[in-house]
């Protein structure tokens, strides 16, 4: 089973919907420019996105606790390395941090409309 391919982009714009607020929020202090807040996590997650829902949907069964922990892993680590590297100064802990909550939370969402609307994400 895999994610079809119609689905992502409606999957994609619901993780932004979640995660733009959060992370933008949360990196405030270590980038004091909003516009390249709202850039960077966008471009973190156009690095993590695609690979969760074409790439580990075809390693994992979907919907099992190994898919989960290996896409949600990979999402945070890529992503708190992303903040780490593209903003001077911002230590690993609180990039992390970003990360963490930022995808926990969306991944809540997206089970929740997935649940609510089984036929959005394809």
């Amino acid at each position: 089973m895999f994610f079809p391919v119609s689905g992502w982009f409606a999957a994609f714009v619901l993780t932004l919907a979640v995660e733009l607020p959060i992370a933008v929020l949360m990196l405030r202090r270590a980038e004091p420019e909003l516009w390249r807040r709202v850039a960077l996590v966008v471009f973190a997650n156009l690095v993590t996105h695609p690979a969760v829902w074409y790439v580990f949907s075809q390693l994992f069964l979907i919907g099992t606790i190994e898919y989960v922990v290996a896409a949600e892993a990979w999402a945070i680590a890529v992503e708190a390395i992303f903040y780490v590297v593209a903003i001077r100064g911002l230590a690993a802990a609180p990039a992390v941090a970003v990360a963490v909550v930022a995808n926990v939370v969306s991944f809540g969402v997206g089970r929740g409309v997935g649940a609510l609307s089984p036929d959005l994400f394809g």
